[in-house]
């Protein structure tokens, strides 16, 4: 730790670059956009630095590449850096750890340290935690005063396993102040043996300045003081030293550390300064580059941003969706039953009003709590500041049933005037718009935008302010109404005339009426009402369907439906497949009812529908209506168009008549691969190890299937186990061919944009884009050693880090490790010749280079080869000793009635080119 402080302390006179490769002027970040900009799984921010010219003189780091995951240091020492912060305070975080045993004779240890130049403390409000049995601890200050004490005690009890740092196995003490050194005694307690526990011998003690965090974590570090990774760590603040304050570093203007709209603070205790965003701008940006920091207003949307939820019209600057919405604080979220929610941290809250005119936000209901009453939501919301996260909460609320609470919100806590001074975020965009401060009480909040006098709409974008015609609304004109651009224009009526409120303008004086004219007319205009409002009606109805008619023939048009029926026009009479109308689907879906969702895959919702036949089905309603997606969609129809395998679900039609196209194809009742392997490890039944090598075969015959037996080669592009479905009798079934590619008989890959899933995408397709047949035989090898291992494609290694199932795989294959990752039910069920023999066919699959792989032919036989030996062993043993106990765990057989093997070489001798032909004699 003194070597960590020693080096942000050493800094040399003002100069443009120093010899050791730190520099003493303010850069920018196009400067140093070569530099390193994180090292493992720590972010690397300026005055911090990797390599010559990146760091601030003082604030060296260097990164050890050798670790896994890579470790940052400061400059060479051996003190590794755990977080970095320059925006919003100056600090960085690193482990502090103090382990200590209490030897023969010895009752007394002690922890010192001191910060090794000015400049360097330890936050004030950090805690020192001491873990252990039957001591007392007194911490003193650099200059020997105490801080504080607290005692641990056992009793010659195990430690326990739950409760806070208690002084039961753990006490702590708090630092008032920040401090530069310490030194903390730990002394036996008296007339109390040593604990004779051989897991907890002597003591630990680290440093903290997260309280809470620790209160409730300690329990875990009890059992074994060993575990160190739920520490943060100690939290130093560092500050710029080449100067002694603000005011003579800003003299010096070429050293000068702070940026662009940030400010300069002078430390407390020692000579220095460090460098903060000021309130007129968001923690974004970094304080010591020469941009400094930057609002966070962004006062230009993307286009075609979703508007409504729901009955509830979401008007600028909020938004629903990323890019939509002027910033975070302004984000709401739309569920899919059409109610709006807006989030404070953890909260979230009903919205039932939004207005930009106003400038106020109406939530209520809080979700995720035991109680929805006004006072809670007052609280949890002045917790977090409102609507802006650091100002205050308008009080003037509904007291209504639903307990509504009315927010005032403001864009940012700048004001008008400096808002203006940077046009390109300023908020009020409208020109017919004007900037306003929003006070509550006594506190200023900001500003917020509205409409000028005489206008009306959204000042947050352009042209959203416009006229309100003021003679269509009551006024006090009374002669002719002329409206003008903010106002209007009154008339008086000439000599003779008088104003008629209702038609709004100037009429000829009438003294008299004809009492039985007026009755006739009455009657006439009555007759012709009802006749007119009946013919109306029939009219409009035709009008309707003709309209809706049209739409729907336009929608087919633009979904490619011209193009999909010349796709399928070659079909079989008895396979063909079919276009839906949408009445059909309404129908089947009860009008895509959100009860029939049974999920949400890469291309869109899939819904249970049932047809007028009665067949069960399931409907995929694309997501997005771009092109692309509809190029993909109409892609999908016409490979599984000519798809007839017993392992590929199955298409029964399509729907090209709705805004987004719709896919049917077969239920598929059982869920997916991944839910079987991933979502619920104590179900056992349904993978024994003949389940497992079962479902291997079914989809290898599968794809092997889509690369060489169908009638033009089908590249699948996004293998994984779940796109595996498994149907009534647990049949495997391959899915979702959205981003499948079809080849000319001629072609032997193809060079696409990259698409598929992370953990399955092969390497060589990832960094060339060619995508040949081996792409789809990598991702099937993943899905084996899922399969084996029974874990996710990229999964939480042991030391927390995210890892790859393909290469941790290989690895331990390659060291000889195989065994220990094995699932035990694998380990438990197969044999070591079967283990062996899927283990080299996964590792096959999974070499880098494409050619080096077998085909997905290949891999099927090796498969049904290996299942076949299986079941031939199994057959034997039962004809060997009787009648034996199944091995599965439910009575149906269907599993495994795919191979026959009484009708498998007759004459004792069987040959893997059999077992081949009699899989492609199966009904496809």
């Amino acid at each position: 730790m003194a070597l960590v402080l020693a080096c942000l302390a050493a800094m040399p006179p003002a100069s443009a670059a120093s010899g050791d490769g730190g520099i003493l002027y303010l850069p920018s970040a196009a400067s140093i956009a070569h530099c390193p900009s994180s090292c493992g799984d720590v972010n690397v921010s300026y005055p911090f630095g990797i390599g010559a010219g990146c760091f601030r003189q003082g604030f060296e780091l260097t990164c050890d590449t050798t670790a896994r995951p890579p470790k940052l240091f400061l400059s060479n020492s051996t003190t590794e850096i755990s977080y970095i912060s320059t925006s919003d305070g100056s600090f960085v975080e690193a482990p502090m750890f103090f382990n200590g045993t209490f030897g023969s004779g010895m009752n007394n240890m002690s922890w010192r340290w001191e910060a090794p130049a000015k400049g360097i403390t330890i936050r004030s409000y950090s805690n020192l935690y001491v873990l252990g049995c039957d001591f007392d601890v007194n911490l003193f200050d650099d200059v020997g005063k105490p801080i504080g004490s607290c005692m641990s005690r056992c009793h010659g009890e195990v430690l326990p396993n739950q409760g806070p740092c208690n002084g039961i196995g753990c006490c702590f003490i708090s630092f008032q102040k920040a401090i530069s050194g310490f030194e903390a005694t730990i002394i036996r307690a008296d007339n109390i043996a040593a604990q004779s526990d051989p897991q907890h011998p002597g003591v630990m003690a680290f440093m903290s300045y997260e309280y809470y965090n620790y209160m409730n974590n300690v329990t875990n570090l009890l059992p074994g003081w060993t575990n160190t990774s739920k520490i943060d760590g100690a939290m130093l603040d560092f500050a710029i030293t080449d100067q002694p304050s603000c005011k003579s570093a800003q003299m010096n203007n070429a050293s000068y550390a702070c940026g662009a709209n940030s400010y300069c603070t002078n430390t407390s205790s020692y000579e220095g300064y460090y460098c903060y965003c000021s309130n007129s701008y968001s923690d974004q940006g970094n304080p010591y580059l020469s941009e400094g920091c930057t609002q966070d207003y962004n006062p230009n949307p993307k286009e075609h941003c979703r508007r409504s939820c729901g009955n509830m019209n979401i008007s600028f600057p909020f938004g629903l969706e990323e890019g939509c919405f002027g910033n975070e604080r302004f984000q709401l979220n739309c569920t899919a039953a059409g109610e709006t929610l807006f989030s404070i941290g953890y909260a979230q809250y009903h919205v039932a009003g939004v207005s930009v005119e106003n400038g106020t936000l109406t939530v209520s209901n809080m979700l995720n709590s035991s109680s929805s009453g006004k006072e809670e939501i007052i609280a949890q919301l002045g917790q977090n500041g409102g609507m802006y996260m650091s100002g205050p909460v308008e009080d003037n609320f509904d007291f209504s049933m639903e307990y509504d609470i009315v927010i005032k919100w403001a864009v940012n806590n700048s004001t008008c005037q400096q808002a203006k001074q940077n046009m390109s975020s300023f908020a009020c965009r409208s020109i017919n718009s004007s900037c306003q401060h929003v006070i509550h009480g006594k506190i200023f909040m900001g500003y917020r935008c509205n409409c000028s006098s005489g206008y009306k709409g959204n000042p947050y974008i352009h042209d959203g302010c416009q006229d309100i015609d003021e003679c269509s609304l009551p006024n006090s004109c009374n002669g002719i109404c002329q409206n003008i651009p903010g106002s209007y224009k009154c008339t008086p009526c000439p000599h003779g005339k008088e104003s008629d409120s209702t038609k709004r303008q100037c009429v000829t004086s009438t003294k008299q009426h004809n009492l039985l004219l007026g009755i006739a007319i009455g009657i006439s205009c009555g007759i012709g009402s009802i006749i007119v409002a009946l013919g109306t009606i029939v009219l409009a109805n035709k009008w309707k369907r003709g309209i809706q008619k049209r739409i729907r023939r336009a929608h087919f048009k633009k979904n490619q439906g011209l193009l999909l029926e010349q796709l399928i026009s070659d079909e079989s009479t008895t396979n063909k497949t079919k276009i839906f109308s949408l009445d059909e689907l309404e129908e089947a879906t009860n009008n895509f009812d959100a009860t029939r969702v049974l999920g949400c895959g890469g291309h869109g919702t899939v819904y249970k529908g049932i047809l007028s036949d009665q067949r069960v089905v399931a409907i995929k309603k694309s997501k997005i209506v771009e092109q692309i997606e509809i190029d993909q969609f109409i892609n999908e129809v016409a490979i599984l168009s000519q798809i007839i395998h017993r392992n590929v679900v199955k298409l029964f039609g399509c729907c090209l008549e709705d805004e987004v196209p719709l896919l049917v194809y077969e239920f598929i009742s059982n869920g997916t691969l991944y839910e079987l392997l991933h979502t619920d490890t104590t179900v056992k039944c349904l993978l024994s190890w003949d389940d497992r090598t079962r479902i291997a075969v079914e989809a290898a015959g599968a794809l092997a299937y889509l690369h060489s037996a169908a009638t033009i080669p089908i590249f699948h592009r996004d293998v994984k186990s779940s796109n595996i479905l498994l149907d009534d009798n647990f049949t495997t079934k391959v899915s979702d061919f959205g981003a499948s590619r079809s080849l000319s008989l001629d072609e032997t890959h193809v060079v696409t944009i990259v698409q598929g899933t992370f953990g399955y995408l092969d390497p060589e397709y990832y960094h060339t884009g060619e995508l040949t047949e081996k792409s789809d035989v990598y991702s099937f090898g993943v899905i084996l050693v899922e399969l084996l291992t029974r874990k996710k494609p990229i999964f939480i290694n042991d030391l927390g880090a995210k890892q790859s199932l393909s290469h941790y795989f290989v690895e331990s294959l390659h060291e000889g490790s195989l065994v220990q990752i094995l699932d035990s039910q694998v380990v438990e069920e197969a044999d070591q010749e079967e283990i062996n023999e899927i283990a080299s066919l996964t590792e096959a699959c999974l070499r880098v280079k494409g050619g080096e792989r077998p085909t997905m032919k290949e891999v099927d036989m090796r498969l049904q080869f290996l299942r076949t030996k299986r079941l031939r062993k199994r057959q034997h043993l039962t004809e060997k000793e009787g009648d034996i106990e199944p091995l599965l765990c439910r009575e149906d057989n269907k599993l495994y009635g795919h191979i026959d093997l009484n009708n498998v070489g007759s004459s004792g001798c069987y040959s893997l080119e059999q077992e081949f032909a009699s899989s492609f004699g199966l009904p496809r």
